[in-house]
């Protein structure tokens, strides 16, 4: 065995495997885990360094990185599970974290965490847009999963869920076809579906019929030229792929629609600043919109928040006005979207509160 200094950190190496001071590390949510690790083992060229039942990690050189799977569905959890980087030794992971804390980032150190069927020493960062990422060293391997992540906190559910593991259910409504999802949907896409002409009621009516084909929780996902002003049907005479569009919602309409249908969380995801076409002195935009249908029992739990400012006051989508300096009572899905919003630091959290659903959104003097 010999002796390396890398980036002034000491390490040992074996001639057949050397060891990388730094590792990335990337953790991936996969709707499949065996099919996943099939797949990744053809794309990466090597067999996973470890492969269980619910877990698989696979070791590369060349790039140096850790990049493991975990059996959590994409589709209610999103893609990605967490980022980060595995150190040496623990003196180089009490550097950086010495680093981060002196340039004012929080960390969340833990000790001796049994953790991926491995022993690790680690600290956690979430950063501006709420991603998690890991600093850890490894201290060996351990037969089973470990306390530190256990099924339950990787799947969401209890630890039977597992193997039950799936992939979620969407649904894609194009222009013209039948509305005809399966019941029980995680997701339903609607593409140019109100291109043809219609009314208001109906796409009311329309987005009402989404919505009972949903799981509590599930998301819309709207992609429609949209206009800034009412647009008469019988004007639009737009070139190319965009010929067969007989009709134009207002964004406004489209917006309001899908809050009355009981949609919440509703953000525009593509909305540029340059229309694709004008017609009439109406800007006309591609428009991608989502929302979430609430979940079961959305009050079961309040929490207690006092919006500091800038404004006098802000309303959500609930119909919740939050006056600066006034102590509201909001349900905890409230909370999550004002945080997934990015505008949790405007406000002043309190310790969270069982009540009845309707002292949730009520407002008292602080």
């Amino acid at each position: 065995m010999s002796t390396a200094t890398v980036d002034t950190y000491q390490i040992e190496t074996t001639p057949d495997a050397p060891t990388v001071p730094v590792r990335f590390h990337l953790s991936l949510n996969v709707s499949d885990l065996p099919q996943a690790v099939a797949y990744f083992e053809r794309l990466l060229g090597v067999p996973p360094a470890k492969s269980r039942a619910d877990y698989a990690k696979f070791e590369l050189d060349s790039p140096p990185l850790v990049f493991s799977l975990e059996p959590r569905s994409p589709g209610l959890h999103g893609s990605l599970n967490h980022v980060g980087f595995r150190y040496a030794n623990a003196e180089a992971l009490v550097d950086v974290q010495r680093r981060l804390e002196e340039a004012g980032i929080h960390t969340e150190r833990e000790e001796g965490v049994e953790c991926c069927y491995a022993k690790q020493t680690k600290f956690w960062v979430n950063d501006l847009d709420h991603r998690l990422w890991e600093f850890y060293v490894l201290d060996g391997d351990i037969d089973h999963r470990g306390n530190g992540q256990s099924a339950e906190q990787v799947t969401g559910g209890d630890a039977s869920a597992v193997a039950a593991a799936h992939e979620p259910v969407v649904y894609q409504y194009l222009m013209g076809q039948a509305f005809t999802p399966p019941e029980q949907c995680d997701e339903i896409r609607i593409r140019g579906a109100f291109s043809l002409p219609t009314t208001h009621e109906a796409v009311l009516e329309r987005l009402q019929a989404v919505r009972q084909h949903l799981k509590p929780g599930g998301k819309i996902h709207v992609h429609q030229l949209t206009a800034d002003a009412f647009v008469d049907d019988a004007a639009l005479d737009l070139p190319g792929r965009a010929s067969v569009v007989k009709h134009v919602p207002m964004t406004s309409e489209l917006l309001q629609a899908l809050s009355t249908a009981g949609f919440q969380e509703i953000a525009l995801t593509k909305f540029g600043s340059n229309p694709c076409f004008n017609v009439n002195g109406a800007e006309l935009r591609e428009t991608m919109i989502e929302a979430r249908l609430p979940q079961q029992d959305p009050f079961a739990q309040c929490v207690d928040v006092v919006y500091k400012g800038p404004f006098a006051s802000l309303q959500d989508d609930r119909g919740v006005v939050y006056k600066r300096g006034e102590r509201v009572s909001i349900s905890n899905q409230s909370w999550q979207a004002l945080d997934s919003a990015g505008v949790a630091g405007q406000f002043t959290q309190f310790a969270a509160a069982t009540g009845m659903p309707s002292s949730c959104g009520v407002s008292s003097p602080v």
